[in-house]
């Protein structure tokens, strides 16, 4: 077919094409004149991208120098360790030669399949020790250049002259006492994050700062409210201020999806998980604790999901987050992770094992610190089919000596809840009865701050009852449970000091038959919100322990949770966007009073931020509150001002309601008597409008509905 098109063009064109000799004609470069070549379709489907990185390639230092005859058993050796480890690649090792010498220059290069496996043989061999003269330096092949361009002399660095930053706690300084949250809503890349004043006097929130795709997964809040942090593909970052929020640092860490902060807010933990080469093996985790202020990377812990699964008498089970645990109060100095039959302690001034190794303990399987002090309470099950019993220890750090432990038998779980002050450490214990068909449940009580940490075991009326939720009241001696069956259990409160019994934990009462699922105490105690959330339509009640009476009772339909601000003094609650419709947040008073209510599609955050502790001495605080008419004379009057504002703004409001319909009545009378003419024109000139000229009159119609003619037989 090319053939006969092309004797026709030539013949057009009155050329010979025999004569023509196709191999001395050459297009200019860059020119087809339209004539496309076979192989264009080709070039233009496949955009082939080489892999030039080189992040699958390490190198080992510290090799032992060896002769050409020793050569092949320094290679096995070497692939024996690292391919354990990964797939080396075929042609993937390579060990230079001296050339004069002919003997090993002491390094090599290995090349595996995926970054990954790379980047784990450096994790698991940097420092490995071969023998004693040598022990191996791994470096990744691509940080190799960034080694050879440190300058051979030393530069002082740039000073940069010093300007002063946002002040971070300006937000604490509200004229107005308010309280700040950050809500998370929409979907796509119209997802919008907005921070906002709870102005409860003017009963609706008070906008501060928004932005649209601020986060690629979830908001997170610092401990002490200082920083708000976003996650991202590239790692995280944090912001701050009262109302500008500009980022502050960076964070790199490729794929994060959890994070979590030291209490004291000085480090940043973050979390990958990461498919391997080989669909059987684990995945590969990585975590990073970052400094908060400098972003810079003070320890890292990289390895299969196996090895940072928590360990039990059952074998492995699953990471748990946090993997690390923080010790308590905002010194920062330890945190901890378990591991199989061990509890690991590191201290934050080296980052390092504390002595140097793990606490060994056989089948541990879970472990807490206490809130304000550095002691660890750890649980392990029994084993030996009960031969050896469960029990809690509490192990002092870094001393690492167990200050109490109690031994628990036919245990079936257990639970830890330790008392915000760390005064008091509940253990929820469930035993299995004699038949061993069913189980009860009771508490282990240890009394943390008493001398030689007594134990006092509570056990319920029914111990028959199944626990439902257990809360301690923040700061305070009292605790709440939830027990007996769905849907209406009951609730009871205890003390754990009394008067009349001193050392003796004490019911205050129970109240029966409550529809309940959830405990949420006041962060200044006193006040608590027995809820009934997700498939209990969101029954609130708002229950005074002091006076042991309910202030109110409330319902929020399929509310699913409920976070109190800081002070005590305003409760949230929020229909998150998995749940249900009306999909949004309410805002109430500590009693139970309805302030405001936002509707959000497609809603999945609401977070108050946190406030850092008073810096006021118990003894200020209690001083305040006993001469609390005194300072409360200012805020009353303010609070006056803002009612009377308020009242000002409903009658401007309905003011203007009122005007509006003057006008439109108005208008519509200037209408009708314009249209006055035309109506009497369609009626042939006669006016109907005014009243006076009707005369009504009754009007007898009657109707012939139907006529029926019937011949009636008659017999004489």
């Amino acid at each position: 077919m090319a053939d006969v098109m092309i004797e026709e063009a030539s013949a057009r064109l009155g050329i010979d094409f025999s004569q023509v000799d196709l191999d001395s004609i050459h297009l200019p470069p860059g020119e087809d004149f339209g004539v496309i070549s076979d192989d264009e379709d080709l070039y233009q489907d496949d955009h082939l991208e080489l892999d030039t990185s080189l992040n699958n390639i390490i190198i080992v230092d510290n090799l032992p120098v060896v002769p050409r005859e020793k050569f092949d058993k320094l290679e096995g050796v070497i692939r024996k360790i690292y391919g354990q480890i990964g797939l080396i690649k075929e042609d993937g090792f390579w060990m230079p030669v001296d050339p004069d010498t002919q003997k090993t220059l002491g390094y090599c290069f290995i090349e595996y399949n995926t970054p990954q496996e790379a980047e784990l043989a450096k994790e698991r061999t940097n420092g490995y020790k071969l023998d004693r003269s040598h022990i191996f330096a791994v470096n990744m092949f691509e940080e190799f250049d960034r080694f050879m361009q440190v300058p051979d002399e030393w530069a002082p660095p740039d000073v940069k002259p010093y300007t002063p930053g946002e002040n971070l706690q300006q937000w604490l300084m509200d004229e107005k006492a308010r309280d700040q949250f950050v809500i998370r809503s929409g979907t796509g890349t119209e997802v919008m994050c907005e921070v906002m004043w709870n102005d409860a006097r003017q009963m609706k929130p008070d906008p501060v700062h928004r932005r649209a795709f601020w986060t690629e997964s979830f908001l997170q809040w610092s401990p002490l409210g200082t920083y708000l942090a976003t996650l991202h593909r590239q790692g995280a970052a944090v912001w701050g201020g009262a109302s500008t929020f500009n980022r502050l640092c960076r964070y790199a860490h490729p794929q994060v999806e959890l994070i979590d902060f030291s209490p004291g807010e000085r480090y940043l933990v973050t979390y990958s998980s990461h498919a391997p080469s080989n669909p059987r093996d684990p995945k590969r985790i990585v975590i990073n604790i970052f400094d908060v202020r400098l972003g810079k990377v003070m320890r890292d812990f990289k390895g299969s999901a196996d090895d940072f699964a928590v360990g039990g008498p059952g074998g492995v089970t699953s990471v748990s987050w946090p993997v690390f645990k923080w010790a308590g109060g905002r010194d920062d100095k330890y945190f901890a992770r378990i591991g199989k039959g061990i509890i690991s302690v590191y201290e934050t001034e080296t980052f390092s094992l504390i002595d140097k190794k793990s606490i060994k303990v056989d089948n541990v399987i879970d472990f807490s610190w206490s809130p304000t002090d550095p002691i660890l309470a750890l649980f392990v099950p029994e084993l030996g089919g009960g031969n050896q019993p469960a029990r809690v220890s509490l192990v002092q750090i870094p001393s690492k000596e167990e200050l109490r432990q109690k031994n628990l038998f036919s245990v079936s779980d257990c639970k830890m809840y330790w008392q915000s002050n760390g005064d008091y450490l509940a253990v929820k214990v469930e035993r299995y009865t004699k038949t061993k068909k069913s189980t009860y449940t009771g508490f282990e009580l240890f009394r943390i701050k008493e001398r030689d940490i007594p134990i006092e075991v509570l056990e319920l009326e029914n111990k028959n009852d199944k626990i439902i939720a257990f809360a301690w009241e923040p700061k305070g001696h009292r605790f709440a449970v939830i027990h007996g069956d769905s849907p209406k259990p009951d609730v009871s409160f205890y003390t754990m000091k009394s008067g009349s019994s001193i050392g003796r934990v004490v019911k205050l009462t129970t109240l029966k038959g409550k529809q309940a699922n959830a405990l949420f105490w006041s962060p200044a105690g006193r006040m608590i919100i027995l809820a009934g959330l997700k498939n209990f339509n969101g029954q609130l009640e708002f229950y005074n322990v002091d006076e042991l009476e309910t202030m109110a009772t409330a319902e929020h339909f399929m509310a699913t949770d409920i976070e109190w601000d800081p002070t005590g003094r305003y409760v949230a609650t929020s229909v998150i966007s998995d749940h249900g419709m009306e999909n949004g947040f309410n805002i109430w008073s500590f009693h139970g009073k309805l302030l405001y209510k936002i509707l959000k599609d497609h809603f999945y955050q609401y977070l108050w931020r946190p406030r850092p502790p008073s810096l006021l001495t118990p003894e200020k605080e209690e001083e305040i509150a006993k001469n609390l008419k005194k300072y409360s004379k200012k805020y009353e009057a303010e609070d006056q001002d803002v009612s009377m504002l308020l009242s000002e703004q409903e009658r401007e409001k309905r003011k203007a309601l009122k005007d509006e319909w003057n006008k439109w009545v108005t208008r519509w009378k200037q209408l009708y008597e314009e249209e006055k003419l035309d109506r009497q024109g369609l009626r042939d000139g006669e006016t109907s409008d005014e009243e006076e000229v009707y005369e009504a009159k009754e009007v007898e119609v009657e109707e012939l509905l139907d006529e029926t003619q019937e011949v009636v037989e008659y017999d004489e």
